[in-house]
């Protein structure tokens, strides 16, 4: 067989397969995990509906069982909505302890706004699969859960305000906007990204290994134009619907282009939303996460530590990444930032906290015609 008629097969088996991926499944299927309950999809809610909510993705893999209690406790409230995706590498005890947790928390059992993905994919690191898991979760959260905004975070990131803070924050921004830091300016990524032609083996395998890197590569595409940015993302609920429900066949189409990209999670949104002329002026080029990196930077970002903690707060950013397992920085971030200090008997302070004025400050900055109109999908 020729080297042509193999590389068609490859990418049109790989197209199909991530397809499949794509179909919103049924609940019983996604949220069924062997002697652990089921619990129920619609939170038990009755808040001030005004106020904005929040759907989270948290991802993890095998060994961050404790990073992801950890966050998840720091992160919750019972406003918003949490889907649990605990990578299918993870040994069975690992997925039985966190579905234990959960089931076990008796604020998640109440508010029923806590959820584990039951039948969890094999992720591949730089492949598509990590596409697919964040489609497949937004598909299951719009199906079950009233929310404004959705926010996909690791195991490996810590939030830097409370709920609360974030909530208040937000409670004045116009629903249709998206946090997603975009530029068409590829760079070396023209060539490392935007040119070869990769298989992912977790869209047909049980067996973790690396993507596959296939010796021929393609033209850039002239159709649409190709965006890159964070894969850290905080997507509006109606450009959400756009993604999955696809009423026109953008999605659709990039989604089977993306499907061959190396570290598709950079690029789908960016290129999606920026060459969608419903959406593209709904974007704030910034991705609302502290990341440092090395210089030049690296395949990875530097591991934040009690030496960053003045920049992570100065910064006025919400989140941060990444964090190893039980920082001492952690127990900072919880002490000064996610619980404020009172003396015993003290009434608590009326208003936001100091986060929600820390991360109004930036969210008014990012708001300014020339961050906000100027940086728009150029």
């Amino acid at each position: 067989m020729s080297m042509k008629k193999l590389l068609m097969i490859s990418f049109s088996l790989t197209s199909l397969l991530f397809s499949f991926l794509y179909i919103i499944p049924t609940t019983t299927t996604l949220l069924t995990s062997s002697k652990i309950p089921i619990l129920p999809l619609e939170s038990n809610q009755n808040h001030n509906s005004t106020l904005p909510c929040f759907a989270y993705l948290i991802s993890a893999s095998k060994g961050d069982v404790g990073k992801l209690k950890r966050l998840l406790r720091s992160l919750y409230h019972r406003r918003n909505h949490y889907l649990i995706h605990l990578d299918l590498e993870a040994p069975e005890e690992e997925h039985l302890e966190m579905a234990r947790f959960v089931a076990g928390e008796p604020m998640f059992q109440i508010e029923g706004n806590v959820m584990m993905v039951g039948k969890p994919n094999l992720v591949t690191y730089r492949g598509p699969t990590m596409l697919a898991t964040t489609l497949h979760a937004m598909a299951l959260l719009l199906r079950c859960c009233r929310w404004d905004w959705f926010i996909n975070l690791s195991a490996s990131d810590y939030p830097l305000v409370t709920q609360d803070d974030l909530i208040y924050a937000f409670s004045e921004l116009p629903r249709d906007l998206n946090f997603i830091q975009h530029t068409s300016r590829l760079g070396w990524k023209m060539n490392k990204r935007g040119r070869p032609i990769i298989i992912d083996p977790g869209l047909y395998s049980l067996n973790k290994s690396e993507i596959w890197w296939v010796i021929k590569q393609r033209s850039l595409p002239t159709s649409f134009k190709l965006f890159t940015g964070s894969a850290w993302t905080i997507l509006s609920r109606p450009f959400s619907e756009y993604c999955i429900i696809g009423y026109d066949n953008l999605p659709r189409t990039l989604l089977l282009y993306y499907t061959n990209f190396v570290s598709s999670p950079e690029g789908y949104f960016q290129t999606l939303i920026c060459n969608s002329d419903e959406f593209r002026n709904t974007t704030v080029n910034h991705d609302l996460h502290y990341i440092a990196w090395d210089n030049p930077p690296k395949q990875h970002p530097k591991t934040l530590g009690t030496r960053d903690y003045r920049k992570m707060v100065m910064s006025n950013r919400p989140f941060a990444r990444k964090f190893k397992s039980n920082d001492p920085v952690l127990n900072r971030i919880d002490r000064e930032l996610l619980r404020n200090k009172r003396k015993r008997g003290s009434k608590p302070e009326p208003g936001p906290g100091p986060g929600a004025r820390r991360l109004k400050n930036l969210l008014l900055r990012l708001m300014l015609r020339r961050n906000f109109v100027k940086k728009q999908c150029r």
